[in-house]
This record gives C-alpha cells, structure tokens and sequence, in this order.
C-alpha cells in the first residue's frame, strides 16, 4: 500500500528523481521518460473518461481498467535491472496483455471494416482517446528504446502491453464514434 502524507520532499530540487529500487537517476533518464509518458496517456484517458462515464458505461469500465493497468506498467518500469527478480515487485502479467487483445477484439466486433485512414476527431470521447493513443505511441517507443539497452531490460509481458494499448485505444475511438459512423477519414489529396 502506498501511504502519501507529504507530497514535496526537496530531494529533486538536484535535477535527480528516485527509481524504485531507491537509485537517484537524473530526471531525463529514459526509464523515467518512459514511465513519464505513460502517466501523460494516463491523463489523456482521463479526459476521455470525462465523456465515456455516461454515454459508454462498458467502454468507461475497460479505460477505468487500463488506467489501473498503466500505474501497474510504471510501476513495473520504475525498477531497473538491478531489483528485476525482487520478491514482491509488481510486473505487468501475460493476463493483463490478453484481457486488453479480447477487450480490443469486442469493440472491433461492433465496428465496420475501415475503407481509408482515420482522421483523429469526431467526439469529444474520440478526439481525446486519439490524443491518448498518439501519447501511448511515443511512450512505446521510449519503452522499446529503454529494452534495447544492454543494461535495461523490460519484461516481454510490458513490452506486449504497451504494443497492444495504442490499438485499443484507436479501436476505443472509433466505438467512441458512434460505432465509427462518426469517424473523420483521411481523403488523400483532397486540398491539392
């Protein structure tokens, strides 16, 4: 459990932040870019929320799980190599992965098969799950660039997460946009 009873502790006024293993990394450390990232999709989702908590209740429940899931992925990325096989650490799971790939394969159920690419907008609970999709993106390949290091390995289950999240949540969009009858589509050309 985590207990917060003061918020400002001064030890990063130096520019460094805390991994979870208690190492003082610089605040522009990739691994904390990585997990930085994932809390600004996290946010992104939230916004979103702000427009599905009514309108789509089921489609509310699996960005309410997702956002849990993404304090489970940081959590996970907060604890370099050296701590990776620690007792008790929280690590993003195989089911966690699979639950987003059915999760996915339900709301593609209700789509139409696409005919062009889609133009991020349309709803308001559309327009911010494409912001969060765009951010998941870049937080993948933070991510995907932190595992390629020799000394910073990421668990296969994270990796697959943070693959999978930006296809949810473009999925996510579409079923935002009335099933995607209310998708924006891209016309190539179109202002030539």
């Amino acid at each position: 459990m985590v207990v917060l009873s003061k918020i400002y502790t001064r030890t990063g006024d130096d520019g460094t932040t805390a991994l979870g293993s208690g190492r003082r990394v610089a605040k522009y450390d990739l691994r904390v870019e990585a997990y930085g990232t994932l809390d600004e999709t996290n946010a992104a989702i939230g916004l979103a929320r702000l427009h599905t908590r009514n309108s789509a209740p089921e489609l509310d429940a699996m960005l309410a799980r997702i956002q849990n899931d993404l304090f489970d992925l940081g959590a996970d990325l907060c604890f370099p190599d050296e701590t990776r096989d620690a007792r008790g650490r929280l690590q993003v799971s195989d089911t966690q992965v699979k639950r987003l790939e059915s999760e996915i394969d339900a709301l593609n159920r209700e789509l139409q098969p696409l005919r062009s690419f889609v133009l991020p907008g349309g709803t308001p609970a559309a327009s911010f799950l494409h912001l969060a999709r765009t951010i998941s993106r870049r937080a993948e390949r933070l991510v995907v660039a932190l595992a390629a290091r020799p000394d910073e390995p990421v668990g296969a289950p994270a990796l697959h997460y943070i693959n999978r999240l930006s296809d949810f949540l473009f999925v996510a969009a579409r079923f935002a946009n009335d099933k995607g009858k209310s998708d924006v589509t891209w016309v190539p050309g179109e202002n030539r």
